[in-house]
């Protein structure tokens, strides 16, 4: 089930170790993993504070990747103090104007800031990786076999794996040996925050890889929690091309294992961890989904599919009341 938005017990003490003693805490938000964040407040200052607690999650990638991104220029959350035997950091506070919210509230600004967040991406894989591990087959395959071990069974679906997994090394074949840029990993817009200087904040980068600059712009313009019109899509990929090279097939190839992938997470995140939210984008990803096998390049996988999940399968979005 999903944890309580409730402050660890020790967290006051931590704060009092960071300087922060008598702050207030706040609810701010939970996430698709064990991770919740509270809003530290003091008078006029504010951070927030990440509860990661580490029998579930091991932060040092985050922090690894937040000193990377600051050390080639890109803003990720300063980090104010650090306690990982207690899964606690404090980290600076970027507001609440995140991407989604700021669109919503005003439509007419969209293609401005998705423009923004191209141009960061096109900057981003500019710039060295650094040491981050590589994107390689192994992870691909193991995304992938999200959806055959969470997704199939959960509509009623037995899964062959062995040709699954032959399907997806055959067609990413191609991209394999691509490990030269930062791959962020889940660069959308509930993970991109419009900061008070006018530059781009970033959240949710502690999975980063090096990897084939494809996967990002996947993840933002094949976005699973909002839809991104076909028209926008098509010109920030051509915005994208104009500073950076662009491999249509790629495109696809990594927008279908990121969105098989997906669709094992949200199931998971549904029968494991308590959260059915996640269930009702389910449909939006199922139309990425095939989309993308529609590709020449996704041959093998589109047959494979064709085989195993029938038409009525796909799109599903269970009531799990």
């Amino acid at each position: 089930m999903a944890a309580p938005m409730i402050p660890p017990p020790h967290a006051p003490a931590f704060l009092d170790r960071a300087g922060w003693s008598g702050a207030t805490i706040l609810p701010l938000a939970g996430d698709a993993s064990f991770r919740r964040y509270f809003r530290v407040e003091r008078g006029d200052d504010r951070a927030v504070l990440m509860d990661a607690p580490p029998e579930h999650e091991d932060s040092r990638p985050f922090l690894a990747v937040a000193r990377h991104l600051d050390a080639i220029g890109f803003r990720a959350p300063r980090i104010l103090a650090e306690d990982l035997d207690q899964g606690l950091i404090l980290l600076e506070d970027f507001g609440d104007a995140r991407m989604k919210e700021v669109i919503e509230a005003d439509p007419a600004a969209e293609t401005g800031i998705y423009a923004q967040a191209i141009d960061l991406l096109a900057d981003l894989h500019g710039a060295p990786c650094g040491d981050l591990p590589p994107y390689d087959m192994a992870v691909y395959q193991r995304e992938a076999g999200l959806f055959p071990e969470w997704y199939m069974p959960a509509v009623g679906l037995d899964a062959d794996t062995d040709s699954y997994g032959a399907a997806w090394d055959k067609a990413l074949a191609p991209i394999r040996a691509d490990q030269s840029i930062t791959v962020l990993r889940d660069y959308h817009a509930e993970n991109i925050m419009l900061l008070d200087d006018g530059s781009l904040g970033l959240l949710d980068f502690q999975d980063a890889l090096a990897g084939h600059a494809a996967y990002d712009l996947v993840s933002l313009l094949q976005d699973a929690r909002r839809d991104v019109p076909a028209p926008l899509e098509a010109a920030m990929i051509a915005r994208y091309a104009e500073r950076r090279p662009f491999d249509a097939a790629a495109y696809a190839l990594l927008g279908a294992q990121r969105n098989a992938k997906i669709l094992g997470i949200f199931t998971r995140l549904w029968k494991r961890d308590g959260k059915p939210r996640y269930l009702a984008f389910q449909p939006r990803v199922w139309a990425y989904l095939e989309r993308d096998l529609a590709h020449p390049a996704l041959a093998p996988v589109k047959a494979w599919f064709d085989t195993h999940v029938p038409a009525e399968k796909r799109a599903a979005h269970w009531d799990a009341a």
